[in-house]
């Protein structure tokens, strides 16, 4: 699959989100309670939802990943129950749109990291994925954002 690149500069995006801890098994079943938990926590705070839903995966030792799953707000909110707020950083970044299963996802990744390397651009902090689709979706379409810097930039 050939994957389109794009290069944009995104401000910094208030968010909410739901983090656990869970084996691969359980990330779908934990990522759907999560985007629940967000949605009645904006509505109770009069917080709109301001972009799809995303996800973001730290690999643990023992097949664990920690995941960290909700949706971009209109504002910040305070913390409810198990949702807390955070920001999606601002900053450079490069994306691209999978199409198909979740569990196909990673030549999205290798197309990102290799143009960024092409590119002479290095990663920083931590990707993201955005759902542009339900899960019900036959090919849902997945953005993969990763936020970049050049070599040079991190030196002032």
């Amino acid at each position: 699959m050939s994957y389109d690149i794009r290069f944009q500069d995104r401000d910094e995006q208030p968010a909410g989100v739901v983090a656990g801890d869970v084996t691969v098994d359980r990330i779908a079943d934990f990522i759907g309670a999560a985007f629940r938990e967000v949605v009645a926590a904006a509505e109770r705070s009069g917080t709109a939802l301001a972009g799809p839903p995303f996800a973001r995966y730290r690999p643990l030792p023992g097949g664990v990943w920690n995941v960290e799953a909700g949706f971009p707000l209109d504002r910040e909110m305070a913390p409810d129950g198990e949702v807390e707020p955070t920001a999606l950083p601002a900053g450079p970044v490069v994306t691209t749109v999978h199409v198909g299963g979740y569990d196909t996802v990673e030549p999205a990744y290798i197309a990102l990291t290799s143009w960024i390397a092409e590119h002479g651009y290095l990663t920083v902090g931590e990707a993201w994925e955005c759902y542009l689709d339900g899960p019900n979706v036959p090919d849902p379409r997945t953005e993969i954002v990763m936020p970049v810097t050049r070599p040079d930039a991190r030196l002032n």
